[in-house]
């Protein structure tokens, strides 16, 4: 099937045997990822673990609840990681307004740098948007002149918001979170985003699907049930489907062919 993950978490701590996790991934038909930076030593282990595996991409970035430690210096040192040919994205950044790990404008001001980055060197950004819809646009649309591309991953607003993001041209990913028992807004999103601008994701370790939920660490080989289920319910054949958003997701992040 060869699905990609668009968006997990490989150098956290759940998956300390890489190896048996990456195996039990291409056992289930999922055989490419793009592991997501963090912090700074969290985006320079995720440059050195996909430099270990030929289908593994990095993305690097302070998330937005460590904004407070991006400093120059610190920005500096993503810009250069982002240098590495193993980078596809900057990401993830972007605003949480659920937390207060970082202020709203420590917060603002790292989005607006890695933004800065992602153009400088022609990338796409991978956006984290909890809660900030309507802040996170803001920042976009003052500095979307340049941007290669943008996504927002774990989606979590309503078909009103995904068409906005839609109509800029931008992307969707989606998480377990759309099999579940409550998620009938995301499902319908699900339905309602082309597929052309589409990625399905587990952001590994946290939120396993449905029927796997009462696994508590997410992995990558758990996306098939994701797609099982948005296939399902966009009643369109399994092997269309993932062969649909594995184009998307190719596209999206520049992955060869």
């Amino acid at each position: 099937m060869n699905l990609i993950d668009a968006h997990c978490h490989l150098t956290y701590e759940p998956f300390a045997d890489i190896d048996a996790v990456l195996k039990r991934s291409t056992n289930a038909g999922v055989t490419g990822w793009i592991t997501i930076g963090t912090d700074l030593a969290d985006s320079q282990k995720a440059v050195e673990l996909a430099g270990r595996f030929e289908n593994m991409s990095a993305a690097v970035a302070i998330h937005p609840h460590n904004a407070k430690t991006a400093d120059q210096t610190t920005i500096a040192q993503i810009k250069g990681l982002a240098q590495n040919k193993k980078v596809v994205a900057i990401g993830e950044t972007g605003l949480d307004l659920h937390y207060d790990f970082s202020t709203p404008q420590q917060q603002q001001d790292s989005f607006t740098q890695h933004l800065e980055i992602a153009k400088e060197l022609n990338l796409p950004v991978v956006i984290h948007s909890r809660e900030a819809f309507d802040e996170t646009m803001e920042i976009l649309e003052a500095n979307e002149s340049g941007l290669k591309g943008v996504v927002f991953h774990c989606y979590s607003g309503d078909v009103r918001q995904a068409k906005i993001i839609l109509d800029k041209g931008w992307y969707i990913s989606l998480t377990g979170v759309v099999t579940f028992k409550n998620a009938e807004t995301t499902r319908k999103v699900a339905k309602y985003v082309p597929l052309d601008r589409l990625m399905i994701e587990t952001d590994a370790p946290y939120l396993s699907p449905e029927p796997m939920r009462k696994q508590k660490v997410n992995e990558p080989a758990l996306l098939i049930h994701t797609a099982k289920f948005v296939a399902a319910l966009r009643g369109v054949e399994l092997a269309k489907f993932t062969e649909a958003v594995i184009t998307t997701t190719k596209q999206f992040f520049a992955i060869p062919v």
